[in-house]
């Protein structure tokens, strides 16, 4: 696996570093400064060829270049707990001015200052109190950023705020987040300091949040209620890629622990060193004299919120002096130099005329509202969520009910509640439906959740069809969402096995009536470059293996990590299908529920159908998996590795590809069950870890010797 180390020219090497400035400095022109240089297709193009000359030339990779922002195999387990070394504390709400106004006071009163802010003029003018700052809360998902020597070296959720799950990789995917800090400009700031923890808010954009909304709709799928919630669901999956794809955001409000920093008086001026550095902050807010000048901050704020392009939820207003705010201290759960003013959700009133279910990829059935169109909190309201038949039933729900809606977040609409006292005796109730609506089939219940039984639900396959050929599964380049709808709609897709077998003047003819766009990709016929893109993907499919097959067909409980259990267990579907529960139940990682589920899958007509279709179409069901290595068969079988660093002679994924095949499972995260971890250059927390828990460490050395001694250097 060793790689030839090329001769990089003198230009390839100035390239790559223009380019590395160059979009770093578009980065913080963008986030930080809010003065975008560049377009997102321009940024997207260079960073493409950055990448490219990287990978001619390994030898300069460099770990704070824009293209390493997303690397690394997805995370298997759970996400490590870390300990804050300053704990992450919560901020008071408050509700209205009169309460800002108190809390005001009794922090001028603490410090013995006035209340007053010098306002009243004359010989008897009450004396000023202190100063404040204030800037918008933004509704995301609270992190500690920890830079040492300016390079980011580890992203924390506040969690309880004593401890907090370890999200660097995911953060480091973040484009809005510096992988290294900028030497300050201006010369009173000094140096980039030796340690810099920065707090703030990891949030998702407005546009963003609704493009995700908008497919899992399309998808029949549960919406998310906020940004808030999407963004958290979005920062703690477990895949780098998926974090980068849904261009998260971030914004820094607070410090934690840090080292060498210069002298900083006021909240104000860490605010102003922060952009200094080229962290991004609120460019909305900033230092205010007195408490009345708090008072009209927030109250004008009120009309521009709807305005921006991320949700917020209030303003935090904070004593902004570090020396006042030291004076007044902490309880034991907030700050008590600083509140959150919280603004009311904006509700209007409309009368829901009807109620849709919806079926999803997984055959999840939930329930959509229809309601008269209504103007609430700056956009028109005809649907909202009504999450699922429990939530209907508490909230006593009926079609016909004058309602109350209200945007959750200021984004996603929800029903609040019925107007019970317009009710005229007309209203219909809301009953969970018999049968899929799609299908027809028979509906499952789980707690809240309806589902559709039939896998082969057309509404479901639809979905599965989209993942089944998706790139992390059969990977059948050319079948994007509208030609897989085109081909659906047409009928000439109606099973798995059909991918490989479509016809091409039949294909032709789907596209042209689909999409005029999609029939004529190729000026020399309708739909024919298309149809050759996905014969040819289509044929490389066939030859993938079992595991790609059992990842792409939807079965429940059963994605990437599952499916290769099963493969490396089980050599051919033929083994699969005559697989019991306990046999399943003996396998890593498969608990009952999983086994029963699996199990019970397996020993379905449908299970049978599309394994029979697809071995039919030519499609390879064999395993691919290395055959389980007995363990102490050489130092590498039935121990846990974990690789952490850069590795000169191998990339992420050979590496663990070769552990595999010698018989090793390899974790993302290093716990007590870790055997060995693997540390390249630059290892950080993960080695640590290792140290602290008192895991063997090897080098890349030791590594290279022990596959040698096992046959597969």
């Amino acid at each position: 696996m060793a790689t030839t180390k090329p001769n990089t020219s003198p230009g390839s090497l100035a390239r790559m570093h223009e380019l590395r400035d160059l979009l770093t400095r578009a980065n913080t022109a963008y986030y930080v400064d809010a003065a975008p240089f560049m377009s997102d297709q321009e940024f997207d193009a260079l960073l493409a060829e950055l990448a490219s000359l990287e990978a001619a030339h390994p030898e300069h990779q460099d770990p704070n270049s824009p293209t390493q922002r997303v690397g690394g195999a997805a995370l298997e387990g759970e996400f490590e707990t870390r300990k804050h070394r300053v704990p992450m504390l919560s901020v008071d709400n408050t509700y209205s001015i009169e309460e800002m106004r108190a809390w005001y006071q009794r922090c001028a009163d603490a410090l013995g200052a006035g209340g007053g802010a010098g306002e009243i003029g004359g010989l008897f003018a009450a004396p000023a109190g202190p100063a404040l700052f204030a800037d918008p809360k933004v509704d995301g998902l609270a992190i500690s950023l920890r830079y040492e020597n300016g390079a980011l070296v580890e992203a924390v959720t506040r969690g309880d705020g004593e401890k907090g799950d370890l999200v660097t990789n995911n953060v480091r995917a973040i484009r809005a987040v510096p992988l290294a800090l900028r030497s300050p400009k201006t010369a009173k700031w000094g140096a980039v300091p030796p340690v810099l923890e920065v707090r703030g808010e990891i949030f998702m954009p407005i546009k963003e949040f609704e493009r995700i909304n908008a497919e899992r709709e399309k998808h029949g799928e549960q919406l998310f209620a906020n940004a808030r919630n999407s963004c958290v669901g979005t920062l703690k999956n477990k895949d780098p890629k998926i974090v980068a794809s849904r261009r998260l955001s971030f914004v820094a409000h607070g410090r934690g622990e840090g080292e060498g920093l210069p002298a900083l008086a006021s909240h104000s001026e860490f605010v102003a060193y922060l952009k200094e550095l080229g962290i991004p902050v609120s460019l909305i807010g900033g230092k205010l004299v007195s408490v009345d000048e708090a008072a009209r901050t927030i109250e004008d704020f009120a009309g521009k919120r709807d305005t921006l392009d991320f949700a917020v939820d209030g303003m935090v207003v904070r004593i902004d002096r570090f020396d006042e705010q030291e004076k007044l201290g902490f309880t034991s759960k907030s700050p008590r130099w600083a509140v959150a003013f919280k603004y009311p959700a904006e509700q209007k009133e409309t009368v829901l005329e009807k109620v849709e279910w919806q079926v999803g990829k997984g055959g999840t059935i939930t329930p959509r509202a229809t309601m008269k169109a209504v103007f609430v909190a700056g956009s028109t309201v005809k649907h909202a969520t009504l999450h699922n038949i429990e939530e209907i039933q508490r909230r006593d729900l009926r079609i016909g009910d004058h309602v109350i809606v209200e945007k959750a977040g200021e984004i996603i609409p929800q029903v609040v509640r019925a107007v019970v006292e317009k009710r005229t005796g007309d209203e219909k109730p809301i009953e969970a439906p018999a049968a899929c609506p799609v299908c027809q089939g028979e509906v499952e219940r789980e707690g809240p959740k309806l589902f559709c039984a039939n896998p082969m639900c057309s509404a479901r396959f639809r979905e599965r069809l989209k993942w089944f050929v998706g790139r992390d599964q059969m990977n059948v380049d050319g079948l994007g969402e509208e030609i897989v709808d085109a081909l659906v709609d047409a009928g000439l897709v109606k099973d798995f096995a059909d991918v490989f077998t479509l016809d091409a003047v039949a294909v032709a003819r789907a596209l042209a009536k689909g999409d005029k766009a999609l029939a004529e990709i190729d000026k020399k016929g309708p739909g024919k470059r298309a149809l050759g893109i996905i014969e040819s993907a289509a044929d490389a499919a066939r030859h993938r293996g079992l595991t790609r097959a059992l990842a792409g067909l939807g079965i429940k409980h059963v994605g990437a990590s599952a499916a290769k259990t099963l493969a490396r267990r089980f050599r051919s579907a033929d083994e699969l299908l005559a697989a019991t529960e306990e046999d399943l139940l003996a396998l890593d990682d498969f608990g009952e529920v999983t086994a029963k589920s699996v199990a019970t899958w397996l020993h379905s007509s449908g299970a049978k159908h599309v394994f029979a279709a697809l071995a039919k179409a030519g499609v390879d069901l064999t395993s691919h998996e290395p055959k389980p290595v007995e363990a102490g068969a050489n130092a590498f079988a039935g121990r846990t590795f974990v690789v952490t660093g850069t590795l000169e002679k191998f990339d992420r994924g050979a590496v663990t590809e070769i552990l595999e095949r010698a018989g090793a499972k390899v974790s993302g995260s290093v716990s007590k069950k870790t055997s060995v971890v693997v540390a390249g250059a630059e290892a950080g927390s993960k080695l640590a870890k290792a140290n602290e828990l008192g895991v063997e460490v090897w080098d890349e050395a030791r590594l290279v010797d022990e596959l040698a001694k096992a046959g597969l250097a």
